[in-house]
């Protein structure tokens, strides 16, 4: 190469500068075909639409979706609601889409079908007068509280109109049997099938056509149109509405059994709840002998109907008069009220107690059982400033007897009682029953239901009833009125009768 005239052109760093330019290639360059699949053994061509597996986080609560974890739904504003769920992106078909276009609905055949008793007449209240025809309800409690118990028993009463399949995903065939023989429910027309596979269970129901299925639990089967693992938000979704669809098709009532988490709610999305028909709750200690079970939602009946079972060594006992039940051991002792309560439709009397005692710590504590501890502390505040006394150094104890928890505002007037009675070291008359709720201003407010509660009171040998001064003229009960409109009036009434 000839050299420059400038010698500024020909200083080595104009030379290495030189070997830094881009190449120039000497003719096009071709595109590299892609290799085609051989003819035979390929189970996609290039024209198949292959699904992408994505992770995906959705919120249990409300259901919201989101392509990474959120600390914070930004739908519902739940925190920690969000769950790893993996999924296939293809188009899923709409199971109860039908036929036709819309109708109205005075031309649709109303479903007059009688519903299927369970032969346990507090159940059947619950469910609103007994199992719908392809209704799907969901029970839930927690581990040991007695759903599996529960619904064998109710499986060797619906056994008498036909078979009942047992799906158990958690149990072998030789447990169930154990625990069959130890409740009395060893009717041949309970057919057990352990099987964890929506596809399986549903093709079994197809094929023996039961009177009810029964599915224990929610959280361990699985579908195969979701590869999540049993359990996950989206697996327990699909699996639900496969056998939802299922059970309107086949028109065939179908038990779910949930577990719940740590915070009381089932486990699983919330939109479990809005998939299934009834949602029932399981309530009560696993060391009291008592359990609860209540409606929290029904389309076919009233909500917030409770059924009361005693725990026994051979299974569930329904208890016939609750109320007697619930103040069979009452105490004659200062702290304790008997409230007359309304759950659902039924009434219940149930001992309030309560222990107010000095405290030895910088705050005092404040600790309530079966009922809302925030209300007790409202209702102590309420109490100082109308009069009732100073709590700030003293422990306040709140326990409902019996090992229930109910949250209704005609408690108030009986956790006032209780405290009240405790801190004067005062018992309370034997024969008085008490209801109504406190307001912030200390007036004691009207309550539903007025006389169906004397009703309770008065059956059980109560004789008198001190009450809302609104409620005075609802009561047709042979039971004597004492009525309150304010909480002085209620201090002065309650320790001189």
């Amino acid at each position: 190469m000839a050299q420059s005239s400038n010698p500024s052109l020909n200083s080595p760093s104009r030379a290495y500068c030189r070997s830094l330019l881009p190449i120039r290639p000497i003719g096009p360059i071709r595109p590299i075909r892609p290799l085609r699949p051989h003819s035979t053994g390929c189970r996609h061509s290039y024209n198949q639409r292959v699904p992408k597996k994505t992770a995906l986080f959705s919120c249990v609560e409300c259901g919201a979706q989101s392509p990474k974890w959120i600390g914070r739904c930004p739908e519902c504003n739940a925190w920690n609601s969000y769950a790893e769920e993996e999924r296939a992106e293809s188009p899923r078909a709409n199971a109860l889409s039908v036929a036709g276009g819309p109708m109205p609905i005075s031309a649709i055949e109303a479903d007059v079908a009688p519903r299927i008793s369970t032969e346990l007449p507090s159940l059947d209240r619950v469910l609103g007068g007994g199992l719908v025809i392809g209704a799907v309800t969901l029970v839930g409690g927690e581990p040991g509280v007695g759903k599996s118990t529960l619904l064998l028993q109710a499986a060797q009463q619906l056994a008498q109109h036909g078979p009942v399949l047992y799906v158990s995903g958690e149990e072998s065939p030789r447990q169930i049997a154990l625990r069959a023989r130890r409740l009395g429910t060893t009717s041949d027309e309970i057919r057990i099938f352990t099987e964890t596979s929506v596809e399986k269970i549903i093709a079994a129901i197809e094929k023996l056509h039961p009177v009810a299925a029964i599915i224990d639990s929610i959280q361990t089967v699985h579908t195969v149109t979701n590869d999540s693992t049993p359990g996950s938000v989206g697996q327990v979704r699909d699996s639900a509405g496969s056998l939802m669809a299922a059970a309107k098709r086949l028109s065939i009532p179908i038990f779910l059994i949930g577990h719940i988490t740590k915070e009381g709610t089932i486990a699983g999305p919330k939109s479990l709840e809005h998939i299934v028909d009834t949602v029932l709750y399981f309530e009560g200690e696993k060391f009291q002998n008592y359990r609860v079970v209540r409606a929290y939602k029904n389309r076919f009946g009233p909500v917030n109907e409770v059924a009361i079972f005693e725990m026994h060594d051979d299974g569930l006992e329904e208890v016939p008069n609750p109320s007697a039940a619930l103040i069979s051991q009452r105490s004659a002792a200062p702290g304790s009220a008997i409230v007359a309560a309304l759950e659902g439709t039924r009434p219940l009397l149930i001992e309030m107690q309560a222990l107010v005692s000095t405290t030895h710590f910088p705050s005092p504590r404040r600790m309530a059982m079966g009922i809302d501890s925030n209300r007790v502390t409202l209702l102590l505040a309420v109490l100082e400033r109308k009069g009732g006394g100073n709590f700030a150094q003293h422990d306040v104890y709140v326990n409902i007897a019996g090992g229930l928890a109910i949250d209704e505002p005609a408690l108030d007037l009986g956790i006032v009682a209780a405290v009240l009675s405790s801190q004067r070291n005062r018992a309370l008359p034997f024969d008085v029953a008490i209801f109504g709720e406190v307001g912030l201003l200390g007036e004691i407010r009207s309550v539903s239901q007025a006389d169906l509660r004397a009703r309770e009171a008065a059956a059980l040998g109560f004789r008198r009833v001190i009450l809302p001064q609104a409620n005075a003229a609802e009561i047709r009960a042979d039971i004597e009125v004492l009525p309150v409109r304010k909480l002085e009036e209620f201090t002065g009434i309650a320790f001189t009768t």
